[in-house]
């Protein structure tokens, strides 16, 4: 197999299994007793907060309208990922799913004639395969079809980078789905800059009039996104200091009279349910952004968040269309200024609300077209394969994954990071949308070649703003707890019991995201020796289906905790 073809084997794949048949399911998060049918989701559990507090609060009675301001209602939302047909639980409850995402933020529509919709970034990428498989143009298809008035992008927009973020945005030709005609709703970036202009990528800030008043939006997203990405995909920009970035654009509103000023952040701040305790990156940019700036839509860490902080209303509305933002401003018609504002933090239960039937049909269309190789039985396993680390760091399904990469690559040894093991995978039938929610990226593996010294090096990159505990293939090590970060590996073993050897040459299997340093493992932009090879899901599946029926995978035991 040729692997410098990226992506043929995905791309046949997808074609010549067809696309038949009407698929319409209503799917819940899954249950280890394994429901008939599970919608995949693509999605890592830890990302989503299931428990809310504040839905058990009664709904505060808004105060009445100023009849001397204008009435203006910005109905928000953040961290979508292509959740059109998934449906999850929240307080015990369903919730979510595009079509009453849709009928929610309807009927709030319906109650103030002056209402525009915004999204805070992360739209698409990691997407269920409705919107995956189809290049994640369904979900920028349901944002148009809802009239979103502006938006911004999140770091997951990066993920098969700027050119295809353009071509949602912009439209143009892919060669899995065709011609798109892209987004009929505004985009802003004021931190996303080219490094030879100096100018961001996209327009940094948008005015939109309502009932006659000047609203500016100006959108940021974290500067982490260049590490969180593939570095390829974002070369030749860079993500500059949101606050500058806001700052800056707040000046030359001001300039142009614009008073009014809402900041569309894919920044992370979380806050209690009264907006006690803020926490969070937001917190900082409320406090050092223009006294001008009014509202602050946030996002990226799936949370709760509705806090008034340095005069500023922050909100953000937890992530995968469970929840909406529903920030209501008066806006004095003399200054153009806003002069109050409030917020409420909507969760979407389905109960007692019909699904909007225009989205539903919009989802069932777009699920015949992926049904059948969603459904694909690729193999079945007799014990869960979960993602959950033990003490020493290590998991089921990252030794299982690393194995499996490290045979396709035909490697010493594999490594892969954890947020690249979205989901679990239950015992009984293995689909390959199972697979494909637990490798949603798609990402190339690549073989190089690593001293011991830099493996070792890599390993000790595992311990620095945060734990990454790395996944493993081919080779096993000791950790201390108790030692000083970036020494904390004891000893590292090879299978036949010996110490790795520090001067030696290996080859080594990452995912191309790693390979290029992300998730901050540096180590790994000194390899040398780099090949192309499969993407990660494609072997994932390959090596599901060479196992023998309900076939039995437990821990390895490969990483140890000294103390």
């Amino acid at each position: 197999m040729n692997w410098m073809y990226k992506g043929v084997v995905s791309a046949l794949v997808f074609f010549l299994m067809g696309f038949i048949e009407t698929y319409s399911v209503a799917a819940d998060m899954k249950t280890k007793d394994r429901q008939s049918v599970t919608v995949p989701q693509g999605i890592a559990k830890e990302d989503f907060v299931p428990n809310r507090p504040e839905v058990k609060q009664n709904r505060k009675k808004p105060p009445a309208p100023n009849k001397r301001f204008i009435q203006v209602q910005l109905l928000g939302i953040n961290d979508f990922h292509g959740q059109l047909n998934v449906t999850r639980k929240v307080n015990g409850k369903p919730a979510g799913r595009a079509d009453y995402l849709a009928a929610y933020l309807k009927q709030r529509a319906a109650e103030n004639k002056n209402t525009l919709l915004v999204q805070a970034g992360d739209m698409a990428g990691a997407s269920p395969p409705v919107s995956a498989l189809l290049q994640d143009e369904p979900t920028i298809d349901f944002l148009n079809r809802m009239g979103f008035d502006i938006g911004t992008v999140g770091n997951h927009e990066f993920d098969e980078g700027v050119t295809e973020l353009f071509r949602l945005i912009k439209g143009g030709v892919h060669p899995k789905t065709g011609n798109f005609t892209g987004s009929k709703f505004p985009w802003v970036a004021a931190n996303v800059v080219d490094k030879k202009t100096g100018k961001s990528i996209l327009p940094p800030y948008q005015v939109i009039k309502v009932n006659g008043m000047p609203i500016g939006f100006i959108g940021v997203v974290t500067t982490k996104t260049s590490s969180i990405v593939i570095p390829s995909g974002i070369k030749g920009i860079e993500f500059t200091d949101e606050v500058e970035a806001i700052n800056r654009y707040a000046a030359e509103l001001k300039k142009q009279g614009i008073k009014s000023i809402i900041v569309l952040a894919h920044n992370p701040g979380t806050s209690g349910p009264n907006g006690e305790n803020p926490k969070g990156q937001l917190v900082d940019i409320a406090n050092r952004t223009d006294k001008e700036v009014d509202v602050i839509f946030g996002g990226h860490n799936h949370a709760y968040m509705n806090a008034v902080i340095n005069n500023k209303l922050v909100v953000q509305a937890y992530s995968y269309g469970t929840a909406f933002a529903d920030v209501d401003v008066e806006i004095d018609p003399k200054t153009k200024d806003i002069v109050t504002k409030r917020a409420e933090i909507v969760t979407t239960f389905q109960e007692g609300i019909e699904p909007d039937t225009e989205t539903t049909q919009l989802i069932e269309s777009y699920e015949s077209k992926v049904e059948k190789i969603i459904h694909k039985v690729i193999g079945s396993t007799s014990n869960d394969l979960t993602s959950e680390k033990n003490e020493s760091g290590e998991s089921i399904l990252g030794d299982f994954i690393t194995d499996a990469q490290r045979e396709a690559m035909k490697t010493d040894f594999a490594i892969t990071n954890p947020g690249g093991i979205r989901n679990d995978i239950n015992a009984g039938d293995i689909t390959w949308g199972d697979a494909f929610t637990v490798q949603p990226f798609s990402n190339e593996l690549v073989r190089m070649t690593m001293t011991g010294k830099q493996i070792r090096d890599v390993l000790n990159q595992q311990w620095g703003e945060k734990t990454q505990m790395l996944q493993i293939s081919g080779f096993s090590y000791t950790w201390d707890s108790n030692k000083a970060a970036g020494d904390k590996v004891v000893s590292i073993k090879l299978p036949d019991g010996s110490e790795m050897n520090p001067d030696k040459t290996y080859t080594v299997t990452a995912n191309i995201f790693l390979s290029e340093g992300g998730d901050g493992f540096t180590v790994f932009t000194q390899a040398k020796n780099k090949e192309i090879g499969p993407t990660d899901l494609d072997t994932f599946v390959n090596y599901i289906s060479s196992k023998p029926k309900s076939f039995m995978y437990k821990n390895q035991n490969r990483i140890q905790k000294a103390h």
